[in-house]
């Protein structure tokens, strides 16, 4: 199950990398102080333009966690869409972090040896799974719905016009069954409601948000692209 803890799992080298690039302005200079002792201080740290344009601009290889690297540009691309609720932002960045393995594209519903890959398969394994089942199944349909069309919209968009699925399937059934899960035990206990909740209120405009994030920021093979429907 995906948790928002990007900013949970931060490594040392995350915060090396925030102390040296914005110790580039003596006027927004920090110290690993700032960024260990205050959470708050650190999230609003975090959301440096700063360390955004680094992360576009560095030629050289980033000591920094797929977690942290996630977050910065999450954050950012929601930002920029109106959406400013940092859980909310960590749980796409750990979304796109865990979904950026392939072995993580796995659904709750496969078996070993048995992957089930596509949504179709995925729904019908709904019928006879458990309750804890059926909220990881629907979660990750939710997940794997805003992961394929946002990540790869054009690989969407190609299928579209030769008969598949629109970004109007991937829209209601992404908001669907995150409107479903938010209220499961599971989720009350994951504290996971209020986002599955804002998942399904503001999944287009989250979608969007990751198309530019495609576009502009993200190199992903069109080869890795994962099975549609």
């Amino acid at each position: 199950m995906i948790k928002a803890n990007c900013r949970a799992r931060f490594t040392a080298e995350d915060f090396d990398f925030v102390v040296k690039t914005l110790s580039k302005s003596k006027a927004d200079a920090v110290t690993l102080v700032d960024l260990l002792v205050d959470l708050d201080s650190r999230d609003a740290i975090l959301d440096h333009e700063l360390l955004f344009q680094a992360l576009l601009t560095t030629q050289a290889t980033l000591s920094i966690s797929p977690q942290f690297y996630f977050y910065v540009l999450t954050r950012h691309v929601l930002k920029e869409t109106g959406i400013n609720d940092r859980p909310l932002s960590d749980y796409v960045a750990s979304l796109l972090e865990a979904f950026s393995r392939t072995a993580r594209l796995a659904t709750p519903a496969s078996e070993p040896g048995n992957p089930v890959e596509y949504i179709s398969d995925m729904l019908l394994a709904l019928r006879n799974a458990s309750p804890v089942q059926t909220f990881l199944i629907r979660a990750h349909v939710g997940n794997y719905s805003l992961f394929l069309s946002g990540i790869f919209h054009e690989n969407v968009l190609r299928r579209t016009q030769r008969g598949a699925p629109d970004f109007s399937f991937y829209e209601d059934l992404g908001r669907m069954n995150y409107k479903v899960v938010a209220n499961h035990s599971v989720a009350r206990s994951a504290e996971l409601s209020s986002i599955y909740e804002a998942l399904a209120s503001d999944f287009r405009p989250i979608r969007v948000a990751l198309n530019h994030l495609s576009d502009r920021l993200l190199n992903l093979d069109e080869d890795y692209a994962p099975h549609l429907v």
